[in-house]
């Protein structure tokens, strides 16, 4: 086999790999994958060992162990014997890295995805705008009930038109 050959193999190889990530989910937040969420960094193939690599939302999140379990699994589901889940922290990982596709999943699911991040102008940081939107029914008119939702990584917010509580995923 020729070194034309192998890249060729290797890159459908590695096609293959990133197509079964799409199809495992965040076991916090069910409708996202871990492609949505942007934590898949990079897929490797060195001989027969698929390694891939992934930033944690944040350090210390508790489903992180679960997603790389459910990574291996799905993978050697698929045929690969060594299958090896790397966590790397840096770049850390940003809300910015959830696709579009992520943040409408969350919104038909009822969480509001995340408002752009905090901007700088004339060397000043100003926050975006606070204003979060109802996933229910889309007001602006809202307000925080607390800083943790049912994870961490949300707050818990209440729509001051129709009422109905709902989770924010907070920018970071």
């Amino acid at each position: 086999m020729n070194n034309e050959q192998l890249h060729i193999d290797t890159s459908a190889a590695e096609q293959k790999i990133w197509s079964i990530l799409s199809t495992v989910v965040d076991p916090e937040v069910p409708v996202l994958t871990v492609l949505d969420l942007g934590i898949v960094r990079e897929v490797q193939i060195n001989g027969g060992e698929v390694e891939v690599i992934i930033t944690p939302t944040y350090t210390g999140c508790p489903a992180m162990d679960m997603i790389a379990m459910n990574i291996r699994l799905a993978v050697a589901e698929q045929g690969y014997k060594t299958v090896k889940v790397t966590s790397v922290l840096s770049p850390a990982w940003t809300t910015d890295w959830i696709t579009e596709a992520g943040k409408e999943k969350l919104k038909q699911y009822g969480i509001a995805p995340p408002n752009p991040k905090q901007q700088v102008c004339n060397d000043k940081l100003f926050a975006a705008n606070e204003a979060v939107q109802c996933p229910h029914c889309n007001s602006h008119h809202t307000h925080r009930i607390s800083e943790f939702g049912s994870t961490a990584c949300k707050a818990l917010y209440q729509c001051d038109d129709c009422k109905e509580p709902f989770d924010y995923f907070k920018c970071h």
